[in-house]
Parts: C-alpha cells; structure tokens; sequence
C-alpha cells in the first residue's frame, strides 16, 4: 500500500497545472473575443452615423427642389451669411451651406470624414479626392460619404442614391 501511495505522489500537482493552463486559455480567448466585439460595435456605428448623414443631406436636397432642379447641390460648398438672416438667401446660397454645413458635420462625427453630391450613373466608386462623378444626363443624385473605418484605418465608402 505504500508503494502505491508513494507512486502517485505529485499527480494532483499536475493536473492543477493543466487545469490553470485550460482557464487560462479560455480567458484569454473571452478577452480576444470581447475586443474583436468592441471593434465591430465601433464600426457599425460609423456606419449608421454616415447612413444618417447621408439621409440628412437627402432631404435637404429634397427641401430645396429649385437648387436641385438648377444643379446647384453637385457644386462648391460654401458659407453663407445670408441664410441666418430673416430676410433668407437664394436657393442656390441654400444648396452651398447646406454642403457646407453637411460636410463640416460629416468631418466632426466620422473619422476622417467627407462627403460629396454628385450626377453618377455608376455610384459605387471613386474616392474622397477622384470621386469619379460622370454627369450622365437622367443619373441619380448620388451622396458619397468616405471615413476611416476603426478596426482597420481602411476607407469605408458609403453610397446612396437620391430621386427626389
């Protein structure tokens, strides 16, 4: 009986062992788990901010149906006094704060973020600097918005198309 018990000296060590190295591994593995979590909740809301973003500057064309019938929303952004008085600016000064104010926002809530209004019959390309917007007559409106996605500092485009 002694020899037995003397044999079997030293095994509850080593299954203490391998049983520490198991948690460890699961914890570990919950923790890489939690992070890969937090990187896509941070990337789908960069995505709904430009999807409410791009929906912002959708009824804003829309509210403004001279400018958007003169072409004015795929022009220049520009800051227009005009419009915060009460005697009101041109649909045109309108259409440029409105990009103006669009893309300053845009710039504020996304990372690296920039927008831009065009005419494009194939929406889904371009860049934040060739943006690749080919006029084509009777195309959509098409809103682009660009930003630096966080999981990997890539640039995420998103793409909607407006037909008042």
């Amino acid at each position: 009986m002694t020899s037995m018990r003397a044999s079997q000296r030293g095994f509850s060590l080593i299954e203490s062992l391998i049983a520490i190295v198991v948690i460890a591994f699961a914890l570990l593995s919950m923790g890489a788990l939690q992070l890969n979590t937090l990187r896509a909740s941070g990337s789908s809301t960069l995505r709904t901010i430009a999807t409410q973003q791009a929906y912002d500057i959708a009824d804003r064309i829309r509210a403004n149906a001279m400018a958007l019938r003169n072409g004015d929303y795929a022009g220049a952004a520009a800051l227009h006094a005009d419009c915060f008085k009460a005697a009101g600016c041109t649909p045109k000064q309108q259409a440029e704060m409105d990009l103006y104010l669009w893309n300053d926002a845009n710039g504020q809530m996304l990372p690296g973020g920039v927008g831009v209004v065009c005419v494009d019959s194939t929406p889904d390309d371009g860049t934040p600097t060739v943006t690749d917007c080919d006029g084509v007559a009777d195309a959509p409106l098409a809103v682009k918005i660009w930003w630096e996605d966080d999981r990997d500092g890539s640039l995420t485009r998103f793409v909607v198309g407006v037909r008042p």
